[in-house]
């Protein structure tokens, strides 16, 4: 679970420094994704898994409006090549 929600992050900053909180969409459809096979996986290692990511999926779409407000404050780079 730590390691899901280490990457998570990651994942989260990188996403907003390219595709900006326009990519919360994306997050929205691989989390409920994750959520869906987890119910279905006999595999209860698997499904636990899956699980875990999908609901950092959803929790990383609430830390990518967060993460606007962090570069805007400058605690972050921001990209400025990316058109806004």
């Amino acid at each position: 679970m730590l390691l899901a929600t280490g990457i998570g992050h990651i994942i989260v900053i990188k996403g907003e420094y390219y595709l900006g909180i326009k990519c919360w969409s994306l997050f929205l459809i691989v989390g409920l994704a994750c959520i869906t096979v987890s119910l279905v996986v006999h595999s209860p290692f698997l499904s636990g898994s899956l699980g875990i990511i999908g609901v950092t999926f959803l929790w990383g779409i609430g830390e990518l409006f967060k993460q606007k407000e962090r570069v805007k404050k400058g605690w972050f780079p921001e990209n400025k090549n990316r058109k806004h």
